[in-house]
């Protein structure tokens, strides 16, 4: 099975292989959402994500540590792909599986995607895009989709890099734009 396989980059980068050799210093593999330590690598790297200026510039509220991991298990089809260098966690990507009413077929879209920056520019991102598109892949998907800010022109040039592309139906009505609404739930 695609989960259980350990994501080589060189692999992926050369040939889109997900078999890992000795050769790589760091590889890719799914989190474990019931491991001790997957869960502390998820919290490290969304933290780092959350304090960085393009998460928003703080770590994430204790109320949201204490439930991440056990929400993004109760979340069906949810998967986290773990970029790691030995013993620590330098990579993570979240996904979460929807679904496409223009095709009738599931999607996946990448919800979070954080490289610590002192490894960032060695192919940790793309390795962890290939992996996600293969799970997508096996998962019947008919595309990934994700959110990047304007300003984010790193993310975006590797997102690009990778196959992504600006959403649109027609050129003449434009590219689409990601919207929000918070929600205020009563106590």
């Amino acid at each position: 099975m695609a989960l259980a396989r350990l994501i080589n980059p060189r692999a992926v980068m050369a040939a889109k292989s997900l078999r890992r050799t000795t050769m790589s210093q760091w590889y890719c593999r799914p989190a474990d959402y019931q491991s001790r330590q997957d869960c502390a690598a998820i919290l490290a790297l969304m933290d780092c994500y959350a304090a960085d200026p393009m998460g928003g510039g703080e770590p994430l509220a204790a109320s949201v540590r204490q439930r991440l991991c056990a929400a993004l298990a109760a979340q069906p089809g949810a998967l986290t792909i773990l970029a790691f260098e030995g013993e620590l966690a330098i990579g993570l990507v979240n996904a979460l599986q929807g679904f496409s009413t223009f095709k009738a077929q599931p999607l996946l879209n990448i919800h979070d995607v954080i490289v610590r920056p002192e490894r960032r520019g060695r192919g940790v991102c793309v390795a962890m895009l290939a992996a996600v598109e293969e799970l997508a892949r096996g998962r019947g998907c008919c595309k990934l989709t994700l959110e990047v800010l304007e300003g984010n022109t790193a993310a975006r040039r590797s997102y690009q890099g990778f196959g992504f592309v600006d959403y649109q139906l027609r050129a003449e009505y434009g590219s689409a734009r990601f919207m929000e609404k918070p929600v205020e739930i009563n106590p």
